[in-house]
């Protein structure tokens, strides 16, 4: 096992190759892994062996499904998997170069992705990977769309511009650890009132229905979440009528704005993404991994949440970025302790 390349505390950096690494953590080591890998062609970060470079699709779909065969090893068996990937569009009319008014970040030779598709084609890259994904064992319990409202616009005249990304939810098995009270959402003012009249006027209190389980009936919505879940989400049906005094489920389509950073990590998904991930999936004092790092977004959210954290980054540069930002959080909340 390698050393690792910063420690302190409940945090954990390892320096190199997501794949490697994770190959060398225990079996069933982590609770919750919350990740974004290098989106396919995209970004040149400038480091031998990164993601994303591959010179076809089925070469960089095979190189995260062999990734994530690891990652489901070292994942618990009840543990859940976030995965958020964007998409991008096969070359242009002009090669497999970049244009002269292309992000100065991306690389210039492009993957070799039109030998798969004409040019101008989307990829459908998230899907393409969830569905291998799938196929390995996996299973897809949620396709979310985060919304960006704060998208950049593009200088695009025969389409929409893209305003969002997938992030998909998967696990092992199918009972896991799922907290959906820790993710609720305020019930609108008018929603509220529905609630009290459908719950006989008690606001706050148990809801109390009927539902077929296994042959038997059960009468508390409380009592069977916990026997059968803990603080898990509730089963669908016609039940759900009736709003839950804890919030309304926040749904499949998460409206998160984007927050740049000012530093030398360009593609770092916000920190609400994590700590919604973390709060819901999971478990109390439980472990956080995050195979692809970068500036520690995710370490960040498992550090508010009260969980352990274990990153994974290919890049030293980055991970002495995500080192100062995680000494930084942790000065900034506890300004006594020692910075390690």
């Amino acid at each position: 096992m390698r050393q690792p390349y910063w420690t302190n505390g409940p945090s954990t950096l390892y320096l190199g190759d997501a794949r490697e690494v994770l190959a060398e953590l225990p079996a069933g080591s982590v609770d919750c892994i919350v990740t974004s890998p290098p989106y396919y062609g995209l970004r040149d970060y400038g480091v031998e062996g990164q993601y994303g470079q591959e010179p076809t699709l089925a070469a960089y779909i095979e190189t995260l499904q062999k990734t994530f065969c690891e990652a489901r090893r070292v994942l618990a068996d009840d543990g859940t998997l976030w995965l958020n990937l964007g998409d991008s569009y096969a070359a242009n009319s002009d090669g497999w170069a970049r244009g002269a008014d292309y992000n100065p970040h991306q690389p210039v030779v492009r993957p070799r992705s039109r030998l798969s598709v004409p040019p101008k084609n989307l990829l459908g890259m998230p899907w393409r990977v969830a569905f291998a994904l799938q196929e390995d064992g996996w299973i897809l319990r949620n396709a979310i769309i985060w919304h960006k409202p704060n998208a950049m616009p593009q200088s695009v005249l025969d389409r929409v511009s893209t305003r969002h990304e997938m992030i998909f939810l998967m696990v092992k098995q199918q009972r896991y650890w799922f907290d959906l009270d820790a993710i609720r959402e305020p019930h609108s003012e008018a929603r509220s009132s529905t609630r009290r009249t459908r719950c006989g006027g008690k606001p706050g209190g148990n809801v109390r229905t009927s539902r077929h389980l296994d042959g038997k009936y059960q009468d508390d919505r409380d009592a069977f979440c916990g026997k059968h879940y803990g603080n898990a989400m509730l089963p669908t049906g016609r039940r759900h009528a009736v709003a839950h005094p804890n919030g309304r489920n926040p749904g499949d389509v998460w409206s998160i704005s984007t927050r740049p950073l000012k530093a030398a990590h360009f593609a770092a998904f916000p920190i609400d993404i994590p700590l919604r991930a973390i709060a819901a999936g999971c478990r109390p004092a439980g472990t956080v991994c995050d195979p692809f790092a970068g500036a520690a977004t995710t370490a960040l959210a498992a550090r508010q949440l009260d969980r352990s954290f274990i990153g994974i980054e290919i890049s030293e540069p980055f991970c002495d970025l995500a080192r100062a930002r995680i000494v930084a959080a942790a000065a900034e909340s506890s300004p006594e302790e020692p910075e390690g």
